[in-house]
């Protein structure tokens, strides 16, 4: 498929999103734009400024005024933050179904997809409206004569968010809920590609009642992310995107003092063995493998199938992916475009490396009619059976709607391919045996588990992310490991000594 988004001269007509600093649409000092697209259209909806490092640096001064003083943000009462933080759940839940078309005109996602989205993300809002419980710290009384020893959790203060495109509601919102909520100030770089939503969100936290300053978007590429990373005042950076970038991010945030956690890239395995149910199984292969049109850091990239049984398990996921309809997410689609069609080709290309390593193409999405203008960013769903470990096809995370089969000899096969492999964010294991289970959750090596669960991301009251290459820094996403990561622990020792306090004494401190 060769075709191209329309790029016409009418595209300067077309209106162009601003930066939101301060409260307020801003326009920044950069004229540099890049365009966005709508992909079940093929066609350019608008234009998104790029900001300059200027552009940034004036949303970190925005930030870091609204954070300090007795008045700003830092100093906040928890009853202030917590009312604010319920006034936006509120809001977002009133007003999702608006929010899921936004992320659908830009994304090319399903509706339904795209409010599981909104869903999944409103889940740590809701955490974040328990942050009061999260941040009381501890107090022991006594520790020696009349000395009382306690801890506070206190925010950073700047803290920066750099989200993809491929969720580009969810994943903003793993972070900075958390962050808000314990009182921090927030610049946001969201993914040029799709980036109405971050602006959405920030005007509906003006309505709930936050603050002007304490959460702001800035636009961009490399330039504004590179100026968050070395940013003096930028405190911490939560970034989630492939894994070269995302070394990259955490590499250059620490050498610079940052707080960093980095989620990278994946190449999620579901093992399947003999006595599994293998209607569940291909029901879940296809569910977790073609949702978003693969575009999601989750996604189920290679069923790891034992020999006995791969054959009947390639046959029904192919049979399920028959009644599969590809097309605009606004009807009754079951399955999206990508995000743009030069993402769509480079996935594409790797059906053309399967054939050549030896696999076999059993189900070519090249060849889908959509259920759509000709002129979107399609790629159908793609099976691939037989796959070398050698193959890119196997190593590469293709990150579009192509599934792998490789064929395993036993359990030990499989878990040994998946722990050997360089990433670590999810894997599943689709048994009815109690003790296989257990074995796998114990020896692989992997941040996320899913047992007869394609897709196993934690709800909101635990953390999100992986090992290995998956993951760079010590605190995942949202969850415990979030407030941890947004605040900072002081604890103090306190004595209020009566005038009999013994006077003058050099010897070193003993608890009495």
């Amino acid at each position: 498929m060769t075709a191209t988004a329309t790029t016409s001269s009418t595209t300067s007509d077309l209106p162009v999103l601003d930066h939101w600093i301060a409260g307020a649409l801003a326009t920044g000092a950069s004229e540099r734009t890049a365009p966005v697209y709508d992909p079940a259209l093929g066609v350019q909806t608008k234009h998104v400024r790029l900001a300059s490092t200027a552009d940034v640096d004036t949303a970190v001064a925005t930030a870091r005024a609204a954070f300090t003083g007795a008045q700003g943000w830092g100093s906040s009462s928890t009853a202030k933050r917590q009312q604010v933080m319920f006034a936006f759940r509120e809001l977002v839940n009133a007003r999702k179904g608006e929010l899921a078309a936004i992320l659908t005109s830009e994304h090319g996602k399903v509706l339904s997809d795209a409010a599981g989205e909104v869903a999944r993300g409103l889940e740590v809002v809701e955490f974040a409206c328990g942050m009061p419980h999260l941040t009381k710290g501890s107090y022991s009384e006594n520790v020696s004569t009349d000395v009382d020893v306690y801890s506070l959790k206190q925010p950073l203060g700047v803290v920066g968010i750099i989200s993809p495109f491929n969720f580009p509601a969810m994943v903003p919102m793993w972070f900075f809920p958390i962050a808000i909520a314990t009182g921090n100030t927030v610049v946001l770089k969201p993914s040029e590609k799709d980036p109405s939503v971050a602006n959405w969100m920030a005007a509906l936290f003006q309505e709930a009642g936050l603050p002007d300053g304490v959460f702001n978007v800035v636009h961009g590429d490399k330039e504004a992310v590179d100026a968050l990373l070395v940013h003096p005042d930028v405190a911490s950076i939560s970034f989630v995107g492939s894994t070269p970038i995302a070394r990259y991010v955490y590499e250059t945030g620490t050498a610079h003092g940052k707080r960093v956690q980095a989620l990278g890239g994946a190449k999620n395995h579901m093992l399947v063995l003999p006595d599994a149910d293998l209607d569940l199984v291909a029901d879940a292969a296809v569910n977790a493998g073609f949702g978003s049109a693969g575009e999601r850091c989750m996604a189920v990239s290679v069923v790891l199938a034992i020999d006995s049984i791969a054959d009947e398990v390639v046959e029904r996921v192919r049979s399920r992916m028959g009644g599969l309809v590809t097309g605009d997410g606004r009807g009754s689609a079951d399955m999206g475009p990508l995000i743009t069609a030069e993402h769509r080709d480079k996935v594409a290309g790797y059906l053309d490396v399967a054939s050549t390593d030896g696999a076999e193409v059993v189900v070519d999405g090249r060849g889908v009619t959509p259920d759509g203008a000709a002129e979107g960013f399609w790629l159908g769903p793609s099976l691939v059976d037989k796959v070398p470990t050698t193959s890119t096809v196997y190593t590469d995370e293709i990150f579009g709607p192509v599934l792998s089969i490789v064929r395993v000899a036993s359990y030990d096969e499989g878990l040994a391919l998946i722990n050997n492999s360089p990433y670590g964010n999810g894997t599943a294991i689709f048994t009815n045996d109690g003790g296989a289970a257990r074995r796998f959750q114990r020896e692989v090596e992997v941040g996320m588990v899913g047992i007869n669960v394609p897709i196993p991301v934690p709800v909101a009251y635990h953390s999100f992310g992986g090992w290995k290459a998956s993951l760079f820094g010590d605190a995942k996403a949202y969850g415990p490991q979030g407030v941890d990561f947004f605040t900072r622990e002081k604890a103090i020792t306190s004595r209020w000594p009566d005038p009999s306090h013994g006077g003058i004494n050099l010897g070193f401190p003993q608890n009495v």
